[in-house]
């Protein structure tokens, strides 16, 4: 599970990779098509991350983000512009059963039963029971 804490913005999370990755901030922006000075907002918290799936999936490609980057990557986003994760919605909209799980743990639930439910099915992707 993504742990946001780490880093307290997505624009501190979007320095922090794209420096380890070393490339320039100007490369960035030119890669996503928008200004160097917008780009340096996002960065410093100015502006909320971009909207459009197309920019974030970019940034993923760039950034070459996966596994627990990739989604703490979409959870600071998200947090940022007040929203889910921008990578869940079409899978929500998508899956009734999902939906209904989710309102059912929000009323009902506890992080403790959401946390079984994580470690059953990390479980069997490792193929355990």
């Amino acid at each position: 599970m993504a742990d946001t804490a780490h880093y307290k913005t997505f624009g501190a999370f979007l320095v922090a990779k794209r420096k380890e990755r070393e490339i320039p901030s100007l490369q960035v922006a030119e890669f996503l098509g928008i200004s160097p000075s917008y780009y340096s907002d996002i960065e410093k918290g100015r502006r909320n991350p971009p909207s459009e799936r197309e920019n974030l999936a970019k940034i993923v490609r760039l950034l070459n983000l996966q596994g627990d980057d990739l989604a703490l990557f979409y959870d600071l986003a998200g947090k940022a512009r007040d929203e889910a994760p921008p990578d869940l919605p079409d899978y929500i909209n998508e899956n009734q059963v999902v939906r209904v799980a989710l309102r059912l743990a929000k009323d009902t639930g506890s992080n403790e039963d959401w946390q079984r439910f994580i470690n059953d099915l990390e479980n069997r992707n490792k193929g355990g029971n």
